[in-house]
């Protein structure tokens, strides 16, 4: 007696799970951007998820990221295990749009597509890379939002309005306790 396999059919010329993704949707890159600017100075970092195959859908964030002026630390054991996740997107603050040296060492370890964000993070402001750090081309899917422009870096950075401490008739704060 045979066995029923049931078996999830792929459409002719579809990507295939784990396929290297050659498109972005608007959303994911303009988020990307958003966070990299309100994370200005430092860096900022996530793990890109392409669903479906072949067309990066959504940014995750890893817990325990932790960034600097100078550095992105990406907690990869945190990630799920997922085969839709392909590559990383990092901001660097200085605007450079090439990878370093450490970035190099992560494109050549782990994922297939690879986004630098840089400063002013405006619309054309990043680049993608393969897993080799060469340059590549990825298309950028929907359309643009209305906004205009995303707002400056410098305008997102609040200012701390902070308020006299009440102080007593000896000049010194009020203890409470």
């Amino acid at each position: 007696m045979p066995i029923f396999r049931p078996q999830r059919r792929r459409a002719p010329g579809a990507p295939r799970l784990g396929a290297t993704p050659q498109a972005i949707t608007r959303v994911v890159l303009d988020s990307a951007l958003a966070s990299a600017a309100s994370s200005y100075p430092n860096e900022f970092g996530g793990v890109l998820r392409a669903e479906p195959p072949g067309v990066i859908g959504e940014l995750l964030l890893l817990p325990g990221t932790t960034a600097g002026h100078r550095h992105a630390n990406f907690q990869l054991y945190m990630l799920p295990a997922d085969l839709s996740i392909v590559g990383t997107v990092h901001s660097h603050p200085s605007g450079a749009l090439h990878p370093s040296a450490a970035d190099l060492r992560l494109f050549r370890g782990w994922g297939r597509r690879h986004l630098i964000l840089g400063y002013p993070y405006q619309p054309g402001c990043w680049r993608a890379y393969d897993g080799n750090g060469n340059e590549t081309h990825l298309s950028v899917l929907g359309e643009p939002v209305g906004r205009g422009r995303l707002p400056s870096a410098r305008e997102y950075r609040p200012v701390a309005a902070h308020r006299p401490l009440p102080t007593s008739t000896n000049g010194f704060p009020d203890d409470e306790a």
